[in-house]
């Protein structure tokens, strides 16, 4: 999977974000530190949004499969 990282310094900090997912940002001393930082937090929200899909739809019969996109 790629994803698209944002990065900007704000005063003594970096900030970064993931632009394709919401809620996914995170800041760090150094720019090296945030980029690890946000890989983090980018895997812990992919594996939580996982988790709580599985409970929220346990009872229904579903349709699992890849969906792949292409940006314009």
């Amino acid at each position: 999977m790629k994803f698209t990282g944002v990065y900007t310094k704000k005063g003594k900090w970096y900030v970064g974000w993931v632009e394709e997912v919401p809620g996914a940002n995170t800041q760090g001393k150094t720019l090296k530190e945030v980029k690890e930082n946000l890989k983090e937090a980018l895997l812990l929200i992919l594996e939580t949004n996982r988790i709580l899909n599985k409970q929220e739809n346990i009872k229904g019969k579903l349709i699992i499969e890849p969906i792949s996109v292409s940006l314009r």
